[in-house]
């Protein structure tokens, strides 16, 4: 067999990864943001936890409009609208909530002194408690398939991967 010859199966493999990908992110963002737009008030509590926001204005602000944006580009990756651009925006969002729940995690280690794999709080996310290494482990996931998508040049079941046409 030809070394550089793939079998068919991988080729559709191949193909279909980014699709699978930009679908996964774009169900995981929209299932968590619509957690979130369902219960603002305890959302609003979650993120007042976190302690990196000490203006009310501002904490509301984030509080209100980041279910919407989570939803918003749940949407857009599924229907595979601008692509590339939304997934770099959940790859910022991604790291951004890693850090604040690294953040808060570090601070209950500090506090009570509790191995930090066996720290388990509600980070906000739509799904609960859970254990801060578990959720680590999917945040790097979803960061992973994020940066799959917005660097994958597939546009297999996009109705407009770019906004803008490119000469």
């Amino acid at each position: 067999m030809n070394p550089t010859h793939r079998p068919t199966w991988r080729i559709a493999v191949l193909a279909a990864a980014p699709v699978l990908a930009r679908w996964l992110v774009g169900a995981a963002f929209l299932s968590m943001g619509f957690s979130k737009v369902l219960h603002p008030v305890e959302f609003l509590k979650l993120v007042r936890q976190y302690d990196l926001v000490h203006s009310y204005q501002l904490l509301n602000l984030i509080a209100a409009a980041l279910p919407w944006l989570e939803v918003a580009c749940g949407l857009l990756l599924i229907a595979g609208i601008a692509v590339r651009g939304t997934a770099l925006v959940l790859v910022g969002l991604l790291l951004a909530f890693t850090a604040g729940i690294v953040h808060r995690a570090l601070a209950i280690h500090a506090g009570g002194g509790i191995a930090f794999c066996a720290i388990r709080f509600d980070c906000g996310c739509g799904t609960g408690e859970v254990f801060v290494c578990r959720k680590l482990a999917e945040n790097a996931v979803l960061t992973v398939l994020a940066a799959v998508v917005a660097w994958s040049r597939c546009r297999t079941g996009c109705l407009r991967h770019s906004l803008f046409n490119r000469d």
